[in-house]
């Protein structure tokens, strides 16, 4: 099928489309270790077992049933599935043409899910054009196509989610030393963004994946990472959907409904950190006094501009401290600097990233360039290299104007 061209981010602008699922379900999210390897398997997920060349369907949810040595757009042969979610699947095919494993991702055939298809395979255009020399941790995206109905995005073919990975090691935490690693590049990357006048609004650990995940006695051999899921990626004068980002990682500003910017791609890297350094795996307003448990009370003045004011009593949370959840939250939150294990030096710089991190007040919270800065980072910035990033700062992590 030929290949048609997506509609501009800017200006005009493709507008987010809202779907009949509310964003509140995290099943909306297409689990992105599919893009890479997944616990899903070819046996259990629903693919349609034939002979090649038979004609494909859709399902009843507009989900393509396809079989094992389908080949789509004349170049792209199906070999497995590596992942499945609510709006389509992702599989992995032999690219015909380069003789290389891809991941493919089959977006089911329904308008709302096109929509945020376009807007995807757009953002990654433009991601593409920035860095074309593919300096930052995002994902490439090689092609994109339609099949019977389906738009179809090809991306190079990656690792283990870091959630993925986390799950198949009991959750045993990253070390200090893993964590400042992926952290830089994770930053980076988002700071590529945020200066590119882009949010992810969607990051988290499912979200962040191993290039390459294998691994000796339990420790990943390379700690690269990329950044996937750019769906709900926003540009700064785009329309702003009043809920963004997965609950546990959701600033405190979108579920107060005050509006927000950039700035909540920073709260949920703070969250995505305190998850790698320990696992700490919620109605919204019971994700407020966690919140407070382990950072402290909400500043006043933000709870006066709430559009949600059922949340605030008498300039506090609206919060049952007699409730089951307030048990809860007394037994297993405690304040933030607490959580710190050994009280090492290189802890210690960490929770203070983390502290600047997840602040409260948007005019107060740290922007990605300068935590980049931060002493947490100083192992990653040896002096003979001073020069060079200061370089990267200034010009490399803007391309385009």
């Amino acid at each position: 099928m030929s290949r048609t061209q997506p509609p501009p981010r800017h200006p005009p602008f493709v507008p987010h489309v809202q779907c009949s699922m509310q964003p509140e379900d995290d099943s909306l999210r297409l689990e992105s270790a599919s893009l890479g390897e997944s616990a899903v398997t070819a046996d259990d997920d629903g693919v349609k077992r034939s002979h090649k060349g038979e004609s494909c369907e859709n399902d009843e949810e507009g989900h393509l049933v396809y079989h094992i040595g389908l080949v789509m757009n004349e170049r792209y042969e199906v070999v497995s599935t590596l992942g499945a979610g609510a709006f389509g699947k992702v599989v992995e095919c032999i690219d015909r043409h380069r003789d290389e494993h891809v991941a493919v991702k089959i977006v089911r055939n329904i308008d709302c899910f096109r929509e945020v298809a376009k807007s995807e395979i757009a953002v990654l255009e433009e991601i593409n054009s920035l860095d074309d020399d593919n300096r930052f941790a995002c994902v490439r995206m090689l092609d994109w196509f339609e099949h019977e109905g389906h738009i179809c995005i090809v991306f190079e073919l990656l690792g283990l989610s870091t959630f993925e990975f986390l799950r198949r090691n009991q959750f045993l935490p990253f070390s200090v030393e893993q964590i400042r690693h992926m952290a830089f590049q994770i930053f980076r990357a988002i700071c590529f963004l945020h200066r590119n006048k882009l949010t992810h609004t969607d990051l988290k650990p499912e979200n962040i994946l191993f290039v390459s995940s294998e691994y000796d006695d339990k420790m990943v051999k390379k700690c690269v990472l990329s950044v996937v899921d750019f769906g709900t990626a926003t540009f700064d004068h785009e329309h702003h959907e009043s809920l963004v980002s997965t609950r546990h990682y959701r600033a405190p500003e979108v579920i107060l409904d005050l509006g927000w910017n950039q700035s909540c791609d920073v709260w949920s890297l703070g969250c995505v950190l305190m998850e790698f350094y320990l696992d700490i795996h919620s109605s919204r307003k019971e994700h407020l006094a966690m919140m407070e448990k382990v950072l402290g009370p909400i500043p006043v003045h933000l709870l006066k501009q709430t559009r949600k004011q059922h949340y605030v009593h008498n300039e506090h949370l609206n919060w049952d401290r007699q409730s089951s959840s307030d048990n809860y939250i007394r037994k297993h939150c405690k304040p933030l600097k607490k959580y710190m294990q050994r009280k090492s030096e290189e802890e210690r710089q960490l929770f203070d990233l983390l502290s600047c991190m997840l602040e409260y007040d948007v005019s107060r919270r740290i922007t990605l360039e300068e935590a980049l800065w931060h002493p947490f980072f100083s192992p990653m910035r040896p002096q003979k290299h001073q020069l060079r990033y200061n370089c990267y700062c200034s010009s490399d992590i803007i391309r385009g104007g």
